[in-house]
Parts: C-alpha cells; structure tokens; sequence
C-alpha cells in the first residue's frame, strides 16, 4: 500500500519522514549515539517544543542503520496511577518483540501469568494488539512478568516513554524505585525517559536520594535555530512557488520565542493560504486559530478563582515575569498580598497554564496568551 505523502509540510502532530523534520541534528546525533552504545537518556523539554518528533527522527534514523532493532514509544501523560501505567506499558510492548504471530502469542502466554491477555491481529501489518486488564494489587507481579518478557527477547529493543515526570504523581510509593529495580537489568533494552516538567525531571535523575541518580544521559532541548528554522520553511514555500521573506518569518520566530508547535501552526496556516506570506495574513492566521479555541479558554477560566485569573492575566499582559511577587509587579496589576498571588501560582502551575522558563514566568499555551491580553482586566 502507497504512503500517502502530508498535503501541509509544516506538521503539527506526528512524524512522517526526515524531509518534513526541522534541524535537530546535533540532538539526533546525541541521541543515537547513546542508544546505540547502550546509554539511557533523559530527554527534557516544555511540552509543545518537539521532543516527540525528535524521538521518532532518532528511531527513524535508528531504523535505517539498523533494520532489526525494535522502537517503541508511549505517552503516559494520562496514566494517574501504576495500574494505567502497567496497562499502557504492557499494551506498547507485548507483542512487539516477536515478527510471527503465534510465537508472539506463546510468548506473551509463557510469561503473562497474572491476568488474561487480550488479543487481536493489526489488518495490515498482522501483528498481535495486545490489552491487558490488570485486577487491583496485581499491578507489581504483571509488570515483573513484562519485564521478564522484554528480557528474554534477544532483539535489540529502545523505549520511549514520555511525560515520565507523570509517575511522581501515582499515589502508590516506590515506582520509581521498582521501574529502576527492573530496568537496570535489561542488556537488550535502552530507554528514553522524556519529560516537560524540568524541576521534576531534574529532580527524578540527578538527586543522590532518587533511585534514577546518574542512571542516564540528559539532553535538554531548546530552540531550534533561527536560521536553520528559516531556510526549512522557506524551502518548502518556494517548492509552491511561494516566498517566505526572513522578516515575515523572523516576526514568527521572535513572537513565540522560538516555540517549534506555534511556529508550525502559523506556518500550516500560512501554507495553505496559498499566497505570498506577510505580517496582515500572519495576523489573519493567528485571529483565526484565537477565534477557534475562544469557547475553550473561556471555559478553562471558569474552573479557576478570581485571584488564579487575574495572576494569569496579569502575566499574559507582562509577556514574562522575572519575579512574581515583586512590589512593583504586584501593585500594577493590583494583586492581592504576595501570599495570595504564590497560592494562585502554585495551582496555575501545577495545571500547567503558567510555565516558569529561565527567564520568568510565562503563560504556557502562547495563543491563549493572546487571547488572555485581549480581554478586559
């Protein structure tokens, strides 16, 4: 069956192949090299900056020097506790050790012994689907008897999982302890642990009092180039005839402070308009993708007090807060008493609205800080 090729070169979800992948190079470099001499990684980056697309350019990249190794990836941003993590972990990775259906199958039966596997064949690739309903108190014996499946594999295997920051927020103690227990004896199989959350990634790896101290190699991802980013984009506007100037793109760039997912939104916009890009349709793109998520910011403020949304406002307005109980801040925004403001901080960060970067405070998803400067304070 054909691939059908993206009608929009400037993706904003999944990866398709390296010609629709943005520089990168050096951070696909490093984390090739790592796998491939048997180093785990801990990847770092804001959410929306590219860490996905950059672990699936890796695997591909992997992919082409070595047919026979597996990849697998997993999202465990949704899991709350260790049953959905089992779940997510076991579905990801039974079956996906094993090219023939049936001993996939006999070996998931072999060592899967604390609840009953649930099978199903993908239509095309015919490759055992694997779900796994695990019953409450099970949860540590099935993921030992996963770990046993991966180790018995002599394929060489690499695993991503993202958001790993995610298992800090189970209510069960000691996951992190019992991942590291199992992972650390497993020759043929290499991780990448990605998260968002730098504090909470630092803290997981690179505390003495934490179980993955010094286990891995990190990589923190910034910004993609400017220039590099620009000759991308501009390629593949001339391809349709289309000139992308470097001050149209720069004004882009500098806006989102070089946020790859919100340069890419624009730059699809931008794409299927189909006319030479300027400062008036960049500003037609951005009113439109505003317009398009109004019912849903107004319906995310809703769920916060009135101190969370006037902070949240107050910080739209700044751009970026170096110090959020600052005197001066405080009074021009007539917050209340900085004890107040850092309750209200506290609940908009952990919601992930307001994302601390080195140089402040900001408002994380960029478009609803264009929104949130719109509206009355």
């Amino acid at each position: 069956m054909a691939t059908i090729k993206p009608n929009n070169p400037f993706l904003i979800a999944g990866y398709y192949a390296p010609a629709y992948f943005c520089d990168r190079e050096q951070e696909t470099e490093q984390i090739i090299n790592a796998l491939y001499n048997g180093r785990n990684l801990t990847l770092v980056a804001p959410r929306r900056m590219g860490k996905t697309g950059l672990i699936k350019h890796a695997f591909y990249k992997l992919h082409e020097q070595q047919s026979d190794i597996i990849t697998l990836y997993l999202d465990i941003y949704s899991t709350q506790n260790l049953n959905e993590f089992v779940q997510a972990f076991g579905s990801t990775v039974l079956g996906s050790l094993d090219s023939v259906p049936q001993k996939a199958m006999a070996r998931i039966s072999q060592f899967i012994k604390s609840c009953r596997p649930v099978f199903t064949l993908d239509e095309l690739s015919g490759i055992p689907e694997v779900s796994i309903d695990i019953a409450p108190e099970k949860e540590t014996a099935t993921l030992k008897e996963i770990f046993n499946y991966l180790q018995s594999s002599e394929k060489r295997c690499y695993i991503a999982i993202d958001e790993f920051q995610q298992i800090t927020e189970y209510p069960e103690k000691g996951v992190e302890a019992l991942l590291r227990s199992y992972i650390q004896f497993l020759p043929n199989v290499h991780f990448i642990f990605a998260g968002s959350k730098q504090h909470v990634m630092q803290e997981m790896f690179l505390s003495a009092k934490r179980p993955f101290y010094q286990s891995t190699q990190t990589i923190v991802i910034g910004c993609i180039n400017k220039e590099s980013y620009y000759d991308f984009a501009f390629s593949w506007f001339k391809k349709r005839n289309l000139t992308l100037s470097k001050d149209t793109f720069s004004g882009i760039y500098d806006e989102f402070e070089g946020h790859t997912w919100y340069i890419q939104a624009l730059l699809n916009r931008l794409y299927g308009y189909a006319e030479n890009p300027d400062q008036e349709k960049v500003a037609r793109a951005i009113r439109e993708i505003v317009e398009e998520n109004e019912y849903g910011y107004q319906n995310l403020l809703a769920a916060y007090t009135s101190g969370a949304i006037r902070l949240v406002k107050a910080i739209a307005r700044e751009r970026v807060v170096p110090e959020i109980n600052a005197g001066a801040f405080i009074s021009k925004y007539r917050l209340k008493a900085a004890s107040s403001v850092n309750t209200a901080l506290r609940t908009l960060t952990k919601m992930e609205m307001v994302y601390r970067t080195e140089n402040g405070y900001i408002v994380y998803d960029r478009f609803f800080a264009i929104w949130l400067r719109q509206q009355p304070y």
